[in-house]
Parts: structure tokens; C-alpha cells; sequence
């Protein structure tokens, strides 16, 4: 399972906001965030059970995570959710890894997950369960588990949407202070109200932060690499900014390369010039 607070086009120096909680089985073994080889450049933890992810950012700064969820009918041997959520970060953008999600959960090979992908133009979210459909994210603050989005009479994300709304939070600073606080409270001596799962051999294995801000530099990812009740989260920034900063680099070659054909292709003008006008001194 898990949990998602997305945070969308509502503060002004982070359009995306991401506060992630993953739930697994105990024993189930994982990387932390790492830059992986290839092209887009991608920054996200691997679950080395199946070589796939639960949550990344690519360098063209789209975010795409998965939670399970509930399914009646589920293939004999699934593919794994997470090497899909995986190939949606080789998408360039938003709007073509939902297409990605859409196309390949339709062939039923999967278990029961919903995607998220989102950008700084777009975002959605991709229901596989009982049935595929999608939902476009609006402005504000949306809650994922394995129900759909915002669903009101899931108690969990009410909690969440009640502890993140409890604060004025108009910046990205004060959106992941908030968040780390309320993606790391344990439940209550009732086992209530509380966001951290531990049973014997289920429960929140990991979480994840992330800002992702207009200029590169000021991006932020942080990563508790255990539940975050227990671990503290670690600054990984400069992974994200690294991988972010490809495309900037990227952007900038393209115009370069642009610039240079333009002057190329004004080059032979000045030899035609010389050559006009000598001939035009000899004719004199």
C-alpha cells in the first residue's frame, strides 16, 4: 500500500510538493534514492525484489509514484507495479506516462495499483484497479492510498488532509516541516489516529519529500530510509539536483547548437560579399 499528500500548483515557489509513506513487508529489500543509469536521468529508490520503484523524479522534472490497491481479478503470475512506475520515469512528461499507464494496465497483467504522474504542467492520477480510469489533478492538496484520490470517507487520508490544513503552509519549507511531522506520527494507544503502520511483518518501510521548485538549485529530496517514526530523514538533495540540472544542460546545448547552425548558415554570405566587391574594384 501507502500513502500520498500532493501538494499541486498552490505555492508559489514549489508547484509540486510531494510527501510519500511506502508499506511493505518487512523483509522486503530495497535501495534508497540513487541516480540510475540511462537516458532520461532518474533519481529513485529500486525495490531489489523486482529491479522496480515505488516513487522517482526524472531530469525532466516529473514526478511518478504507485500505491496498491484492491483488485478482484489478479493475474496468476503479475507484473510487477513497480517496473511499470519505473518505465513511466522514462516518459518526458506528465500527460505521456499517464497515456504509458493507461496502455499497459489495460492489459491485465497487473495487480492492483494507482499511479501518480505529475509535472509542472500537468498531473493525474491512474486507477488500476477493477477498473482503469484516470483523474486530473487540480490546484491544492490531494491525498492517494490505495482508495481514489480525496476520497472522504477514507480515514486515513482525512487525517492526513486535516493535520496538513491545521497550518498555513504558503511555502515549500513550511509544507515539508509540516509533512515530516504528520507522515511520522504513530498511531495512538487505541491505534488511532496516526499515519505510521507497524504490525509484525507489515508496515511503513521507508518515506520520501520532495519539492520540486522552478530553479533547479532550490529542489529538495529528503529520505528516511526505515519508517520515519524511527529514522530521520536524510538530505538528498544534490542526487535531485543533479539529475534536474541534465536538463538544464541539455536545454542549453540544443540552443547552442541552434545558435551555431544559425551563424553557419549566414557564413558563406560574407565570401559572396568579398567577391562582389573585387570584381566590381577590377571593373573600376
Amino acid at each position: 500500500m501507502g500513502i500520498i499528500a500532493i501538494q499541486y500548483k498552490s505555492i508559489a515557489d514549489s508547484p509540486i510538493l510531494i510527501a510519500m509513506n511506502r508499506e511493505e513487508s518487512l523483509n522486503r529489500p530495497f535501495q534508497p534514492p540513487r541516480i540510475q543509469s540511462g537516458r532520461p536521468r532518474v533519481v529513485c529508490g529500486i525495490d531489489r525484489k523486482t529491479n522496480g520503484t515505488w516513487a522517482g523524479v526524472n531530469q525532466h522534472g516529473m514526478f511518478a509514484a504507485v500505491v496498491n490497491c484492491n483488485k478482484r481479478s489478479v493475474p496468476y503470475d503479475p507484473r510487477s507495479r513497480g517496473l511499470l512506475c519505473k518505465e513511466l520515469l522514462a516518459c518526458r512528461t506528465a500527460e505521456e506516462a499517464i497515456e504509458r499507464a493507461v496502455r499497459e494496465l489495460e492489459t491485465g497483467c497487473y495487480a492492483g495499483g494507482n499511479f501518480l504522474c505529475v509535472d509542472r504542467t500537468s498531473g493525474g492520477v491512474v486507477y488500476g484497479g477493477n477498473e482503469i480510469d484516470v483523474e486530473f489533478l487540480k490546484p491544492g492538496l490531494h491525498i492517494l492510498t490505495a482508495h481514489r484520490m480525496d476520497d472522504r470517507e477514507d480515514p486515513r487520508q482525512e487525517f492526513v488532509r486535516r493535520l496538513l490544513t491545521l497550518h498555513q503552509i504558503d511555502t515549500a519549507v513550511a509544507f515539508l516541516a509540516v509533512a515530516s511531522q504528520t507522515f511520522s506520527r504513530k498511531p495512538d494507544v487505541n491505534g488511532k489516529r496516526g499515519i505510521i503502520i507497524s504490525d509484525s511483518d507489515y508496515g511503513t518501510i521507508c518515506s520520501m519529500l520532495v519539492s520540486l521548485t522552478e530553479k533547479t538549485h532550490r529542489s529538495i529530496m529528503q529520505f528516511a530510509n526505515g519508517s520515519p517514526n524511527e529514522k530521520s530523514y536524510e538530505d538528498v538533495s544534490a542526487l535531485l539536483r543533479q539529475v534536474l540540472s541534465t536538463e538544464r544542460s541539455s536545454q542549453k546545448k540544443t540552443q547552442n547548437k541552434a545558435a551555431a547552425e544559425a551563424d553557419a548558415a549566414h557564413a558563406p554570405l560574407a565570401p559572396q560579399k568579398k567577391t562582389q566587391n573585387k570584381a566590381a574594384a577590377e571593373d573600376t
